[in-house]
């Protein structure tokens, strides 16, 4: 009598065959369903499409919204690695003996970029309110509370841990990390008209999207470099976030940002992006990588 697979067929072997041929792909779906369905009835909602929702309600949704590419990392990667993958990718939360220049990298570096290109946006510098320094007394309770509860955490398990190696090893980095830009950026996008961001102009959105790809191309120069760590990732998430937000912003509050927030940002992004391809041939430091899953060094 011939042997029966018993994994051959059925819903359950299906589910499980998917995501070991389209790693990626399934990767980006979970992510965007999982964060979509939550967000996509608060744009409706202040589109008034449908009843309004409370504000205490709209801003637990976007917290547990934020956690879809960390749900979508896990459960791809148990239903593809099973549980040695899901440790290794828990181990690199706690992959901290980098070198301090990476550390310097992402909590000064990264503001110093923010303030240069802030401070090459026109009436920027003569706008400077240096009663809006007292802002930075309260700054490490205002990084922390990103890191938990503003996207870090739960966006960069994804992004970096789970698609930024599979991308690299398949289209390079620098393709690599224009593809995971774009749609870093898409994934965004319900937020535009959830009423607590940029108003969802076709400005807005198109810088929104060119300095997550610079941002993209930034990170990724820095992942390679600091062995895949997503501790370092989390920390430079969180310094670009509260340090744009919490410092920058009051600190040069020149009419122009009313309409065009991002474009120091943008600026400060954008060019050190430019930099980082031309100083590597559009390496970004892939070849410094050494033990980040899904990936090997390219000589």
């Amino acid at each position: 009598m011939a042997a029966v697979d018993s994994t051959a067929g059925g819903p359950g072997a299906v589910s499980r065959r998917l995501p070991v041929r389209y790693p990626l792909t399934s990767y980006f779906v979970v992510a965007f369903a999982f964060s979509w369905v939550i967000e996509v009835p608060l744009a409706l909602a202040t589109l008034g499409v449908i009843p309004s929702i409370p504000v205490a309600v709209v801003a637990i949704a976007i917290v547990v919204a934020t956690f879809g590419p960390l749900i979508a990392a896990f459960l791809v990667t148990a239903l593809i690695e099973g549980g040695p993958g899901v440790v290794a990718l828990l181990r690199r939360f706690v992959r901290w003996r980098v070198g301090v220049r990476w550390y310097l990298a992402v909590l000064v570096g990264i503001p110093l970029v923010i303030i240069i290109g802030t401070l090459l946006v026109p009436g920027a510098g003569e706008s400077f309110d240096p009663s809006a320094l007292a802002a930075l007394v309260g700054y490490p309770m205002a990084f922390l509370m990103t890191v938990l509860l503003g996207g870090p955490l739960g966006e960069e398990p994804g992004w970096r841990g789970f698609a930024l190696p599979r991308l690299q090893e398949r289209h390079g980095p620098l393709r690599g990390s224009l593809i995971l830009g774009v749609l870093w950026a898409a994934w965004h996008l319900p937020l535009f008209w959830s009423g607590v961001w940029t108003p969802p102009t076709v400005a807005n959105i198109a810088m929104f999207t060119v300095m997550i790809v610079a941002l993209t191309i930034i990170m990724t120069w820095v992942f390679n470099n600091a062995a895949g760590s997503l501790l370092i990732m989390i920390l430079m998430h969180a310094s670009f976030n509260a340090f744009a937000n919490r410092v920058a912003a009051p600190l040069f509050p020149a009419p122009i940002f009313t309409d065009y927030g991002l474009l120091p940002v943008l600026i400060g992004f954008g060019l050190t992006a430019v930099v980082l391809i031309a100083v590597t041939r559009g390496r970004l430091g892939y070849a410094a990588t050494t033990d980040a899953p899904g990936s090997e060094p390219v000589r």
